[in-house]
């Protein structure tokens, strides 16, 4: 039972540094700005100067600020200030640190940051870091002003042999071919029908890299052409209509999954959002918000949004889950219409 129900008995938990207390709820001080957990060993507040909170989001609403000495700011914004603090140390370092020296710099365990990192990004630390040198590059040779071989180093790369061993993981292609626009890559394609209209799969050496939805097949193509507008494109492959055919008949039944290899490429951070995005079940519903906290960037509300929006692979990166907090259903690149039928179709299946 609560033996902290009036605004006497929690003052009596803080003037005896009750630490039992800390569960029910905190104290905020209005001469100083900051909340407290009840058992805190900062200096004692007078009465009339202090309030009290449900919990330190609460506190946080009314315009408090954490105590540092008691550590009362929210375990998961703790995690999220965390995780941002590696993520910053990640981004900055001329070579990426190892786990064990990141662990060190923010003065936890390797073990902690490394299940924290993950819980909150989706990522593991060295997974966060490749995606983002990748990002990096990519930004090199889109920009054309370097050779590739100097893209390579600038974005934090030891050795351009390393990093051509795993180029068609990050890129897609080759580094040449994706500065190109994909100039010499071969990438398979089919269209067809579905319930939501026509259906452009596509597929490159590493997996499925889109899966757009129209009306109009032509404007798919077009789609596709503009993201790689030098590939190889190879249409009406007797084979890869196979491949279509399940794309197609997850779209018709999505509780039978998709076990296709996916080609996934964006800058680090969409990467987190789409992972996060993965593991939101059949049947259920996020919000931008939710996912954003998920990621350990919950401030980043919008970029979820604009994540959201630059997603290329429909339905095997359920972006379409995705609503505002309010629960109303907006905003997708395939059209609302299409949004609707998709949740209401994986709702009559939950």
């Amino acid at each position: 039972m609560n033996a902290f129900t009036t605004d006497d008995q929690r003052w009596q938990a803080v003037q005896t540094r009750d630490p039992s207390a800390a569960k029910h709820f905190v104290y905020a001080v209005r001469t100083t700005g900051v909340y407290c957990q009840p058992g805190c060993k900062s200096r004692m507040a007078k009465r009339e100067n202090v309030e009290f909170f449900a919990d330190a989001s609460a506190a946080e609403a009314a315009g408090y600020r954490a105590c540092r000495r008691c550590q009362a700011k929210p375990a998961a914004n703790r995690r999220s200030d965390l995780v941002a603090r590696a993520c910053r140390l990640l981004e900055t370092s001329d070579n990426p640190p190892s786990l064990n020296q990141l662990g060190t710099q923010l003065a936890v365990s390797p073990f902690h940051l490394h299940r924290v990192f993950k819980d909150e990004t989706g990522l593991t630390p060295k997974a966060y870091a490749s995606a983002f040198r990748a990002q990096r590059l990519r930004e090199s040779l889109n920009d054309g002003q370097c050779s590739v071989t100097d893209a390579i180093y600038d974005a934090g790369y030891n050795s351009s042999s390393r990093f051509y061993e795993s180029a068609d993981q990050r890129l897609g292609m080759r580094p040449r071919q994706y500065r190109a626009g994909g100039n010499g890559a071969t990438i398979h394609f089919a269209v067809g029908q579905c319930s939501l209209g026509a259906i452009l799969v596509a597929q490159s050496e590493k997996g499925i890299c889109a899966i757009l939805l129209g009306e109009a097949p032509d404007a798919l193509l077009e789609q596709l052409q503009d993201q790689f507008p030098k590939a190889r494109l190879i249409g009406g492959d007797a084979d890869y209509e196979r491949v279509v055919a399940e794309v197609v008949g997850f779209v018709e039944a999505p509780a039978l999954g998709l076990d296709l290899p996916l080609d996934v490429q964006g800058t680090a951070f969409q990467e987190r959002v789409w992972q996060a995005l993965r593991e939101v079940p059949v049947g259920s519903r996020a919000s931008y918000t939710e996912i954003a906290e998920r990621i350990g960037a919950p401030k980043a509300v919008r970029a979820v949004a604009m994540a959201c929006a630059a997603n290329r692979i429909a339905v095997a990166i359920p972006c379409h889950r995705i609503v505002r907090r309010d629960g109303d259903i907006s905003g997708y690149r395939w059209g609302v219409e299409r949004k609707q039928q998709l949740l209401a179709r994986e709702t009559a299946l939950s």
